[in-house]
């Protein structure tokens, strides 16, 4: 199957599941991830705000800041994603494609990055990942894996509900595989 029709196939799939169902199999999700050994190891972890039809990640985000955690969420800078530090709630505001971004300044060391949790539109079982078609996270990514002066390259959790996970996904010589996906 093409990424298109791939694409097309999941949101046919996501469709079948109301949004409390789907706020059900988050919290399977983010339980799982809690209870990772790289999750609950790392200090510094990047994390996205997640939209409507993504894992969601809101109460995490604000859970493992509690916890001590430093968290790093993307903010589109053109076609581009930079990271910011969560403060809090109340230093969020919406950005590009609805999405709630941090309004510190950019963090520009990347190699502070113990994890980056990242989501897709699918992923296989070994971690080849389908975005949204617009290279966001395969920019961001590459930044974060193939960067020669990164002292260390953080460890890659995709994450998402079952119905995502597939057999294959096309991938290109540009795209970047997760180390674990959790559903």
């Amino acid at each position: 199957m093409d990424k298109i029709s791939l694409r097309a196939e999941i949101r046919r799939r996501k469709a079948t599941y109301s949004f409390k169902e789907r706020a059900h199999l988050s919290r399977k999700v983010i339980d799982r991830l809690w209870q990772d050994p790289h999750w609950q190891q790392a200090q510094t972890v990047l994390l996205y705000h997640s939209l409507p039809d993504e894992v969601g990640t809101h109460d995490l985000i604000r859970r493992a800041a509690a916890a001590g955690k430093r968290m790093l969420l993307p903010v589109v800078d053109g076609d581009d994603l930079e990271l910011r530090e969560y403060q809090d709630e109340g230093s969020l505001e919406e950005g590009a494609f609805h999405i709630q971004e941090p309004t510190g300044p950019a963090v520009t060391d990347l190699s502070a990055i113990d994890l980056a949790v990242i989501p897709g539109v699918a992923f296989t079982p070994d971690g080849r990942r389908l975005g949204r078609g617009r290279g966001y996270y395969d920019r961001l990514l590459a930044r974060l894996t193939r960067q020669p002066a990164l002292a260390r390259v953080p460890y890659l959790i995709g994450v998402c509900w079952p119905f995502q996970l597939v057999e294959d996904i096309p991938t290109e010589a540009h795209d970047i595989s997760m180390n674990r996906v959790i559903t």
